[in-house]
């Protein structure tokens, strides 16, 4: 067998119970055959694979805290420090009951090229616990995130390990987390980001993920003869991604028709509007029942459907595995021209292969939605320069960095692999940097 595929066999029978893990190794290296199988023998003596497959460390802890009626509750917490050849391991901190370590070793792995990516000297990491913020008042998730982070705090830091927001984590749970690190640790360091701007955080780092997915939606249909103004966009998800993902396609000149949540979608032919949006999602928590209560073009549908409808553009920014293979069929069917990723893997292995062979542009999720972690490692030089760059000046260099992902990427599978294959372009240029890391600091 090849090396490529004795390191898929391992991997399987280490994680057999953890599927979104190995769905994303399995992914990554078939993806990297030809620059694998071109050093094959090099990479098989120094154990390349296994170490990239296999975390630096990985932490589970309890997290007790008391709830609102005196009773005592305990959730499981999570960090996975993947890979630091790069940088600092760096990336988010998932609260969902469906998180546990399969899922969160999954988003650490994808995070290492993701990071790599961007370009900027960030190494791959993920963490969370099953909390589920929803339904919980302020006082509870302040207990609870006071408990996470007084275990979590022993193994992060500004120049070890920079934990992030990402599904459940927002600005109130960053805030109750940096400032007990600050209470426990004595000191005021960059370890979060995604902070409030009154103490350190940046400004476009709220809109950064859905802003860099439009800036490199943009720019692989202007390499591929298109303009992005005028395109109808069917966008999944009403969180913080899925909103500034529309914002963003409205300034472009293109119409979001579609938002949906974990109950069910809403459908609006004149276009999403964000004011009403962000008042129903992010001011009154609310479903998007209320949504289309308040807007009288609007159709509220529930369960799953966002695909069904016509569109040139379709942008899945809610969670893993949401776009199946009967979705892909139907944006073939209905003439669907890309689809890019604004959230972690959020299309199955068969519906990206499905897309990809019917002509679809496809950008996966480790280089469309870096922005959000691009923008985190701005924060990061902004906290350690004791400086705050202008809106203006964020979103400069995001633009740069997602348009620079795209071109690296198209480079890449230009060059190894089959040109247009941006899967295969985003994860070789990603390894490749890491690989070169790894090798230039020995066997670590």
């Amino acid at each position: 067998m090849s090396y490529v595929d004795d390191v898929l066999a391992l991997v399987q029978k280490k994680n057999a119970s953890e599927p979104e893990f190995l769905q994303a190794v399995e992914e990554v290296l078939n993806s990297l055959r030809p620059v694998i199988e071109a050093n094959e023998e090099a990479y098989r003596k120094e154990a390349l694979l296994e170490r990239l497959c296999e975390p630096e460390r990985q932490f589970k802890f309890r997290v007790p805290w008391v709830d609102d009626k005196g009773q005592v509750q305990v959730n499981t917490g999570y960090r996975v420090q993947f890979n630091s050849a790069i940088g600092p391991y760096k990336g988010g901190l998932r609260l969902h009951p469906s998180v546990n370590i399969g899922i969160i070793k999954f988003l650490g792995f994808e995070q290492i090229f993701k990071n790599s990516l961007t370009g900027l000297p960030i190494g791959g990491g993920k963490g969370g616990s099953d909390f589920d913020p929803k339904g919980k008042s302020d006082r509870e998730v302040m207990a609870f995130c006071q408990s996470f982070m007084t275990e979590l705090c022993k193994y992060i830091g500004a120049d070890t390990d920079v934990p992030a927001g990402d599904i459940g984590t927002g600005a109130r749970e960053i805030g109750y987390m940096f400032g007990q690190y600050k209470r426990i640790r004595g000191v005021y360091e960059g370890v979060l980001t995604g902070k409030g701007l009154s103490y350190g955080g940046s400004l476009a780092r709220t809109e950064a993920t859905g802003y860099g997915l439009l800036y490199l939606t943009r720019e692989m249909l202007k390499c591929n003869g298109h303009d992005i103004a005028g395109k109808t966009v069917c966008v999944s998800g009403s969180g913080n991604v899925a909103i500034y993902a529309t914002q963003k396609a409205h300034q472009m000149g293109a119409k979001v028709v579609t938002v949906s949540d974990s109950t069910g979608w809403v459908y609006d032919p004149e276009g999403i509007d964000v004011a009403l949006l962000k008042e129903v999602k992010e001011v009154k928590r609310a479903r998007l029942t209320e949504y289309a209560a308040a807007r009288p073009s609007a159709q509220y549908h529930e369960g799953r459907g966002v695909w069904s409808i016509k569109c040139d553009i379709a942008l899945p920014c809610a969670t893993q595995n949401e776009l199946l293979i009967e979705d892909a069929k139907q944006l073939v069917a209905n003439g669907c021209m890309a689809v890019a990723e604004g959230a972690n893997m959020p299309t199955t292995l068969d519906a990206t292969k499905y897309l990809q062979e019917n002509g679809v542009l496809f950008a996966p999720g480790k280089a469309a939605n870096a922005g959000g972690v691009a923008t985190s490692a701005l924060e990061m030089s902004q906290n350690s320069e004791r400086l705050s760059w202008t809106f203006e000046e964020v979103d400069s260099k995001l633009q740069n960095i997602m348009e620079n992902i795209f071109h690296n990427l198209d480079d890449a599978a230009k060059k190894y692999a089959t040109p247009g294959d941006y899967v295969a372009g985003a994860n070789i240029a990603g390894f490749l940097k890491v690989v070169d890391a790894m090798n230039a600091q020995g066997i670590v």
